[in-house]
């Protein structure tokens, strides 16, 4: 009998421990609703075949993520540099990992303004979301073009924040003249006429801004073998756009977006927006100094980017599955 008991005993200890160690594959991702975050969706699509579990949580902006991190409820989360670098100057232990799409920024202005030059925005109302990586590239192209800006008036040109969700209709009501504006929001407003393009804002430093991908200082060094794993399956979901735009294109437009973009808003997107796996400490010093020079973010300390970008975990994965 006493057997028994002690068979069933650690029978059960063994389910036990099976059962945590199973939940401990779990894998919480803040991530956002747009085009080129697609692929960081789509991880949750093949985790399971990576061995780990992912947990979607979309959020409206970048900002967001990184307070659900310092709350302790993600262990990756996706962002624009600018939310990462803003995160980590206020204290959000993280490290950038990997980067997972280029671009997705353009500066439109209502079509019957006919706009062609950052220059021509002088006197105009311009949209823009607060704190996203459109804000630092709108205020860096005002500098590069000498104009003045403020969200009061008075200045060269006047600032309107809205969501990101709000900028198209208000560019339709003329409620302000322009916009920097996302991926595929600038797209579809081209596309349905209300919106022209003034320019793709990649002249300033920065270039093409590059999307990060961040993970908990705690995920990174303790859950080492999760973390892994979970960068072969970003590696692997991001191959596979790559190689496969129509399954790209299908899962965007209709689990993601569930219809509401067209063929031409979806493939206009990702041409300004492509996705991508790399980032180098060089690319966020220059995000950050550029943040530093403009305001936004309103750092005390700006981090050195040397200190917090880590790259091994996306090198190894792309290593393994012989990705270049």
């Amino acid at each position: 009998m006493k057997l028994n008991k002690i068979a069933k005993t650690l029978a059960l200890a063994a389910l036990a421990m099976a059962g945590s160690a199973q939940a401990q594959e779990v894998v919480r991702l803040g991530n956002l609703k747009f085009a080129h975050y697609g692929a960081v969706s789509y991880i949750k699509e093949i985790a399971p075949k990576c061995g780990i579990k992912v947990e979607e949580h979309v959020f409206a902006k970048g900002l967001d993520v990184m307070q659900a991190i310092i709350a302790g409820e993600l262990d990756v989360g996706s962002t624009a540099s600018e939310a990462a670098i803003s995160g980590r100057a206020g204290g959000a232990p993280i490290y950038v990992v990997a980067g997972f799409a280029k671009g997705g920024a353009r500066l439109v202005g209502r079509t019957d303004l006919k706009m062609k030059t950052v220059r021509d925005l002088k006197g105009k109302k311009v949209g823009v979301t607060r704190g996203g990586i459109q804000e630092v590239l709108l205020l860096a192209e005002l500098q590069q073009a000498g104009l003045t800006a403020s969200d009061q008036p008075g200045k060269d040109v006047q600032i309107v924040f809205l969501a990101y969700a709000d900028l198209n209709q208000a560019l339709l009501g003329k409620n302000i003249d322009a916009m920097m504006q996302s991926e595929p929001q600038s797209s579809q407003s081209i596309n349905k006429g209300f919106g022209t393009e003034i320019i793709k804002p990649y002249d300033t430093p920065i270039g093409e801004p590059i999307r990060t991908m961040v993970m908990t200082e705690k995920f990174y060094k303790e859950r080492r073998p999760v973390a892994e794993k979970f960068m072969r399956c970003f590696v692997e979901a991001t191959r596979t756009f790559i190689d496969k735009p129509d399954v790209a294109e299908k899962y965007v437009r209709e689990v993601i977006f569930k219809g509401q973009i067209t063929k031409d808003d979806f493939q206009d997107a990702i041409s300004n927006s492509p996705y991508s796996y790399d980032i180098s400490p060089e690319h966020i010093q220059i995000t950050t100094d550029v943040m530093a020079k403009t305001g936004v973010g309103k750092m005390a300390k700006p981090p050195v980017a040397k200190e917090w970008v880590k790259t091994d975990l996306l090198d190894q994965a792309k290593k393994s599955l012989n990705v270049k």
